[in-house]
């Protein structure tokens, strides 16, 4: 199958051609991501390939759907920049990859939760210039603390796995609830609930239209002042402005990212040398308890490896008569999640 890979990023390819020595597609990768500008060069290729920052609305789909493209190849799991509606309307079949390393991003998850209450990247940046006081590194215990995971699948599973270990006590919220994480001792409760009492809120969600902007004002109103919030699900789960009133206030005692809201215009790529336009984000960065990573949670050998495999064989798979049906994404899917 002939397949052009829009957004694809250096760290992709080896894995993606090791995959395809046994599969034979023919891949045609691009660096640009994929737009109303960009879906021309997909003409006559059955099968398109995405990322994060691409773009899969109704006119980018109806130019590659004119073009002979049948099959959408979400190279991640998340599929909240891709019209639905549109891709079923125009016979685009849509293939994610569902599951690849739920263990990646809960152990990114917890290492943000250390570095915050540890202050790690303050200590390591101190000690480098010759410094080696302790004032203002002072963290606490997570060790009976009350942790609230906001999304119960297999990333919140694997995250409650963890801070059981570290003897902290779990609430759940969920559309639906998760036996292994019950087994753990995880309490189910109402979101406001969750919110009033956890010392530490850590979001694993997907963005729905239920979930846009989750935590805002409102909810930021009812947490605990000083509580730790921690997102690695999708950046609009979050209202980052209200989020930013929250770390003004002392409401949010700590703040860790590794998606964000516009992140689009910066992440996965090198910024360096210019001037970030984003004013939001250039104020989030001014806090001294604000941790943010460039949406590399997901960044281990082992779930590089897993997307480009699935990938590819989820092309194979519409080749031979049908897509895994895990991994095909429909309305469906989205009316249940939300």
């Amino acid at each position: 199958m002939k397949i052009r890979l829009y957004g694809l990023q250096p760290f992709e390819l080896p894995f993606l051609e090791q995959a395809n020595q046994s599969r034979g597609h023919e891949l045609a990768p691009l660096e640009a991501n994929l737009s109303e500008e960009t879906a021309a060069l997909a003409e006559g290729y059955a099968a398109v390939s995405i990322f994060a920052n691409d773009r899969a609305d109704a006119p980018v789909l109806e130019r590659l759907a004119r073009g002979g493209t049948r099959l959408l190849l979400l190279r991640m799991a998340g599929f909240n920049h891709v019209d639905l509606a549109a891709a079923a309307r125009l016979g685009i079949t849509v293939a994610r990859v569902p599951a690849y390393s739920p263990y990646a991003i809960a152990e990114h998850t917890v290492g943000l939760m250390l570095m915050l209450n540890r202050k790690l990247h303050r200590a390591h940046a101190r000690v480098r210039e010759g410094n080696f006081s302790l004032q203002g590194l002072m963290g606490f215990d997570l060790h009976g603390k009350t942790v609230g995971l906001v999304g119960t699948g297999r990333i919140g599973e694997a995250t409650a796995r963890i801070l059981a270990g570290f003897g902290c006590r779990l609430l759940g919220h969920d559309v639906q609830e998760n036996a292994a994480c019950v087994a753990l001792g995880m309490r189910y409760v109402a979101l406001e609930e969750l919110l009033r009492s956890a010392d530490v809120i850590s979001l694993h969600c997907p963005l729905t239209p239920a979930t846009r902007h989750l935590i805002d004002e409102r909810a930021i109103a009812l947490v605990k002042p000083g509580v730790m919030l921690i997102n690695t699900s999708r950046g609009a789960v979050v209202d980052t402005r209200a989020v930013i009133r929250g770390l003004k206030s002392g409401r949010i005692g700590y703040l860790g990212l590794d998606v964000y809201e516009e992140e689009g215009d910066l992440f996965f790529q090198d910024l360096s040398e210019t001037v970030i336009q984003d004013d939001v984000f250039s104020r989030l960065q001014t806090f001294p308890n604000v941790v943010i990573t460039a949406h590399q949670a997901f960044f281990t050998r082992e779930a590089v490896e897993a997307i480009q495999t699935t990938t590819l064989e989820n092309a194979s798979g519409f080749e031979r008569g049908g897509v895994p049906p895990e991994n095909v994404v429909g309305l469906a899917l989205v009316a249940k999640r939300s």
